[in-house]
């Protein structure tokens, strides 16, 4: 009865805050007329309480005007403001973001909770076209040194979350500012942080078209991760070298998979060198075409197209021929348009094909850059998962000059493909700001 009287009390608060000029946001009406000048004011109060109240609404309002007022929230004295005020700033840039409480009558109803691990999971189209101010990114950077573990571990994975957006000068400074901060947690006595801060790095610093070499205090430490106690953590850290594509951890890969030889970890060896496509990987990958281990071909197949040298095609042709295997011919047709300039189509039919559609997604951006005029008649697909992925990976590839493709995209007639359109636009557009 007291919770149900609480509850009561809140809806009561929330109807009667004065309305004003402007509106938190359309779907937050149902509830309360609210001005946002109003809430943000409410963001200073000496009252925990009533700063959990405008956090609150301003997390299911998911109004971008209130990220830069929430990440000062970051550093609060009370818990539980600094944990929703993260929350808040999470769901602000969400391309659908959560609401957590209901209105049912005068009764607030607690559904969803934001969980940054969670949303971090998956990956970095769960963001949408909004701009994360360096203000955020900042607090979210110190927040990472909470006192209170669960606090530290979230604003971790809120970093890698929201870290994946900025593009151009933005992120070249995200960059720099944060390598001492993340290579020091790889060292951490927790395990979970050691976790959360390889797979943060490895999504914060995965290669882009402009990047500079990855710093070695970064990338030396996450080859020292390669040694750690925890099996989880030794793959996550090949995963992680590979995405960032570290040359210097080429010689330790290698070990690695010479050690292994089969299994998760000489999988997740294998994988790293395939992605990082460092030439002198060439003769590891190459025996393994002939691998009756259906993941390593193919991982073989990938290294030694990203490797580009045309000689190797005949390699990859000659395994292809009779092996039936849906993810062999698809990483082979990703090898024949690197090496041979092949047509696209092979790789954007399989975006339709729910157990091939990430993978394809992935070698279309691989391949997008310097080829984007060929994805101008895949953007116009009858089929609605074909443009999305076309959007999605053209906006991923970091290719400006896609942007006159994925603009077009921005009036299609699906709302799905409408919306990766706008992540596209607003991705390319950003690599040529200085701000």
């Amino acid at each position: 009865m007291r919770r149900r009287a609480e509850s009561i009390l809140i809806g009561l608060a929330l109807f009667t805050l004065p309305a004003a000029r402007a509106l938190v946001a359309p779907h937050i009406l149902a509830a309360a007329q609210v001005s946002f000048e109003q809430v943000v004011q409410e963001l200073g109060s000496p009252k925990a309480s009533v700063r959990l109240r405008a956090i609150r609404l301003l997390r299911d309002a998911a109004y971008p005007e209130a990220a830069v007022a929430l990440s000062v929230l970051l550093t609060d004295p009370d818990d539980e403001v600094r944990l929703e005020a993260l929350a808040a700033e999470l769901n602000i840039f969400l391309v659908e973001p959560i609401v957590t409480r209901k209105h049912v009558g005068l009764v607030v109803e607690v559904r969803n909770r934001i969980d940054a691990e969670a949303v971090f999971s998956k990956g970095p189209l769960a963001i949408g076209a909004k701009p994360v101010p360096v203000e955020v990114l900042t607090a979210l950077r110190k927040a990472t040194r909470d006192a209170n573990p669960r606090l530290a571990l979230e604003a971790l994975y809120g970093l890698g979350t929201l870290g994946a957006e900025p593009g151009g000068a933005r992120r070249h400074a995200l960059l720099a500012e944060s390598g001492s901060d993340l290579a020091s947690m790889i060292g951490a006595a927790s395990q979970a942080h050691r976790y959360a801060a390889i797979r943060v790095i490895g999504r914060v610093y995965e290669w882009r078209p402009g990047d500079d070499p990855v710093d070695p205090m970064v990338g030396d430490a996450m080859v020292g991760a390669l040694n750690d106690g925890d099996r989880g953590i030794r793959i996550e850290a090949m995963r992680a070298l590979g995405s960032m594509r570290y040359d210097r951890a080429v010689a330790a890969l290698a070990e690695q998979f010479q050690y292994f030889g089969k299994g998760e970890l000489a999988e997740a060896a294998l994988d790293a060198l395939a992605h990082i496509a460092h030439p002198a990987s060439a003769l590891i990958l190459l025996p393994q075409l002939a691998s009756k281990d259906e993941t390593l071909k193919v991982t073989a197949i990938e290294g030694l197209a990203r490797i580009g040298d045309a000689n190797r095609r005949p390699n990859i042709e000659s395994v292809l021929t009779g092996d039936g295997d849906d993810r062999v011919q698809l990483a082979g047709a990703f090898a024949a348009v690197l090496l041979s300039d092949a047509p696209l189509d092979r790789i954007t039919e399989a975006l339709r094909r729910p157990k091939l559609a990430d993978r394809a997604r992935h070698y279309l951006v691989a391949v997008a850059r310097g080829r984007s005029a060929a994805f101008s008649r895949h953007a116009q697909d009858p089929d609605v998962q074909i443009r999305t992925g076309v959007a999605d990976a053209l906006g991923l590839a970091g290719d400006t000059a896609a942007l006159p493709i994925v603009e077009k995209m921005l009036r299609d007639r699906d709302p799905q493909v409408a919306r990766a359109a706008e992540r596209a636009v607003a991705r390319l557009s950003a690599l040529g700001r200085t701000t």
